[in-house]
């Protein structure tokens, strides 16, 4: 905790200058007149056809509001080792909006500023907002008087100051940094999403505004999330010498034993519409290779599948088993044979491991 508070010494000499040298007749732009009291109790004084109108600025508020009361939560969290519950404090948030709409108050949130205010000041628990709020009714009652001399540039200094900590370029680089060429060669300049998410947000607050930023870095986001799961990564397994089940990427260890006439394919990712045609077209072009007999499809890390995926692996056991090729399936988990079982049609034949697979496709008559 700092032995002299800078923030208050700052205002307190700002105001101070104001008295002393009449900066106001001078140009410096001060507070201003600030309403003493307590605020009134009450519904707002607006009409009820109004609501309806505010209704989208006021769910752009909230989205607002909530992600930077949660950004500020969790860098204070992360920096003091605890945990934060998002799901308590969007209902504490709300609450207090609630409150502060009854009360002819402004919008409530966490601020990062008033929190990196509150941090660098010392505090450590909920008691600083109570003693926060305790003196906020003081001044309400008998001090705004004091502040209507305060610069404006004082102010903006103060949260300019207590921001800076808040802008972390080491974030921002290690996020760049978290990045394989292998996670490039499958989703090009998607391997970084991060990165380009928070980019993203950034350039909108500062080109746009803070909600249209917001609504950008969200929207990138979504899109690269998409992206990513419409491409999922389709691995060419080895089994690993002297083991006997235990089988891996070819690409990360090329040394792997593989069978001939045998391709194994591990889907790293959910199969659903979005990325049915991308692993179909990979099934088939290892099934075009010559003196292939059989693809074992690993579904292990597949955690679920959809109806026009289960519909794609039925019509393309049919169209390999007429070209000779047996497509099977092997360690499928529960939900994926739930889907595949109620699917209808000829669905490829599934078993407990990659072992088994490869003995039943290696029987010429199974």
């Amino acid at each position: 905790m700092p032995v002299v508070p800078g923030s208050l010494v700052a205002v307190l000499l700002g105001i101070a200058a104001v008295h002393l040298f009449n900066l106001d007749d001078h140009g410096v732009q001060v507070v201003g007149h600030i309403d003493s009291g307590l605020p009134s109790l009450g519904l707002p004084d607006v009409a009820a056809h109004r609501y309806l109108d505010l209704a989208g600025s006021a769910v752009g508020i909230a989205l607002v509001g909530f992600a930077e009361g949660l950004g500020a939560a969790k860098t204070y969290a992360a920096k003091n080792h605890y945990e934060i519950d998002a799901s308590r404090e969007l209902v504490g948030l709300g609450a207090a909006n609630l409150g502060s709409g009854l009360s002819s108050g402004m919008v409530v949130n966490g601020s990062l500023s008033k929190t990196a205010v509150n941090g660098s000041a010392g505090a450590k628990t909920q008691a600083s907002g109570l003693i926060v709020a305790a003196l906020t009714i003081v001044t309400l009652l008998f001090l705004t008087g004091l502040f209507e001399d305060l610069p404006e540039a004082t102010l903006g200094a103060v949260v300019i100051a207590a921001l800076v900590e808040l802008v972390d370029i080491p974030a921002l680089r290690r996020l760049y940094r978290l990045h394989t060429s292998g996670l490039g060669r499958i989703y090009g300049i998607a391997a970084r999403p991060d990165f380009i998410a928070a980019v993203g947000a950034m350039l909108g607050v500062l080109v746009f505004d803070t909600l249209p930023g917001l609504f950008i870095g969200i929207a990138l986001s979504f899109v690269l999330l998409l992206y990513r799961a419409s491409r999922p990564h389709v691995a060419v397994l080895g089994r690993v010498p002297g083991t006997r089940d235990q089988y891996v990427d070819l690409e990360r260890h090329p040394g792997n034993e593989t069978d001939p006439g045998i391709v194994l394919l591990r889907v790293e990712g959910g199969l659903f519409f979005a990325n049915a045609d991308l692993v179909r077209a990979q099934i088939r072009r290892h099934a075009a290779a010559p003196g292939t007999k059989a693809i074992i499809l690993d579904a292990e890390t597949v955690p679920f599948i959809d109806v026009t995926a289960a519909n794609m692996l039925i019509d393309l056991t049919e169209d390999l088993e007429g070209q000779g090729i047996r497509l099977v399936i092997a360690r499928d988990i529960g939900q994926v044979r739930d889907i595949l079982d109620r699917a209808g049609g000829p669905s490829a034949p599934a078993y407990p491991s990659l072992r088994a697979a490869v003995e039943a496709v290696r029987e010429p008559d199974a």
